[in-house]
């Protein structure tokens, strides 16, 4: 008896599988996560329970969720933006860093009020994560080195700039610890009125109705989308290929950088050594299951948000280590791989059998996925 299993490339990807897929990965990574929790001798429904509704139905844990949602957005966007036109920003991290060194120097060393001074520490933040952006991008447009090697190694080299930073010119004076002064007042992020919510989500939101009417209706928007489609043809078609590389790469990552100096204003109030939030790596699954809009990024971030906040109440109550946050994101990218690979091929599966001392006879069961 024979097994045979045959792959036939797609023609037309079915416009439901589009559709279905972040469902579909979200809802088997939580069973297999499920399987987890068991072996730890922990009630998924009661941790899922805690986990979701709980944080989205209590006035703490919705803010909570917000604030975290906001750098989130960010760095969801950072990977989403090349990712159209099939590039992989893996650095998203590294362009954090730089948004928040140069954000905090500017909230250290500028004297202005709040409504001019945040507009210039997000204004620095995103050129430094741009700036921190131009060389991997430069060397992907005009020599096709792959940026997801690059992007990653400036990553390292970032972290290693901050250590540095806050051991020496940026260090506290007086003080002991390597981290640099506390921001002023002035520079912190406000709350939005009556809500109790960094105004951060106010930006988020803007940028990201801003990113979805350039990519829906903007002739830009339409050559990204076309270069990610077949970029060959894209060329054919008068379209820069590097113009649409460099753009995706750069304005990418000064979402990163917006998403550090977020960070430093919003929650850190300083700079420190140990400032490596690891958002940047989580937009890789954000970007990947928000891919078919901006807004659906926005959902994307909103969930890993919840599952990030959610996630420290189940730590502290239930005694699940803090490592299941990382196990589900990665469990998330899996189940993502292995929708993209049914996305793109149909499977044929055929059962064959063959009779005793007579010729082979088959018998096909096929199935299609």
């Amino acid at each position: 008896m024979l097994f045979d299993v045959e792959l036939t490339p797609r023609k037309e990807i079915p416009s439901w599988i589009g559709y279905i897929t972040p469902i579909a990965t979200i809802l088997a990574s939580l069973l297999v996560c499920s399987v987890i929790l068991l072996a730890l001798n922990v009630n998924p429904i009661k941790a899922y329970e805690m986990m979701f509704i709980q944080t989205l139905t209590t006035e703490s844990g919705l803010i909570f969720t917000i604030n975290k949602a906001v750098p989130l957005i960010l760095v969801g966007v950072a990977v989403y933006l090349p990712l159209k036109a099939q590039l992989l920003n893996i650095g998203a991290e590294g362009q954090l860093l730089a948004g928040a060194i140069v954000g905090t120097w500017i909230a250290l060393n500028v004297s202005l009020p709040t409504i001019l001074l945040i507009p210039l520490m997000f204004l620095g933040a995103g050129v430094a994560g741009l700036l921190w952006m131009a060389i991997p991008a430069l060397l992907r447009t005009r020599f096709g080195i792959n940026e997801i090697i690059t992007t990653l190694l400036f990553v390292f080299i970032a972290q290693r700039i901050v250590s540095y930073l806050v051991r020496g010119p940026m260090q506290q004076p007086g003080g002991n610890f390597p981290q640099s002064a506390s921001i002023p007042g002035v520079s912190q992020l406000p709350e939005v009125p009556g809500l109790g919510v960094s105004v951060g989500i106010l930006l988020a939101t803007v940028l990201i109705i801003c990113v979805y009417i350039i990519i829906n209706y903007t002739r830009l928007g339409y050559e990204i989308t076309v270069t990610g489609a077949n970029d060959r043809a894209a060329e054919k078609s008068g379209i820069s290929k590097y113009k649409v590389y460099l753009f995706v790469l750069l304005a990418g990552a000064a979402f990163a950088g917006f998403a550090g100096i977020n960070e430093i204003a919003g929650e850190e109030g300083r700079l420190r050594a140990s400032f490596n939030p690891g958002y940047g790596f989580t937009g890789i699954p954000i970007a990947l299951l928000g891919r078919n809009g901006a807004l659906q990024v926005m959902l994307a971030a909103i969930f890993f948000a919840v599952i990030f906040v959610g996630g420290s109440n189940i730590e502290t109550l239930l005694g699940v280590p803090s490592e299941i946050i990382g196990v589900l994101q990665a469990l998330i990218i899996l189940f993502l791989l292995t929708a993209e690979f049914f996305k793109n091929y149909s499977v044929s599966m055929s059962l064959k059998s063959a009779s005793k001392g007579g010729p082979r006879d088959n018998t096909d069961v096929e199935g299609g996925a």
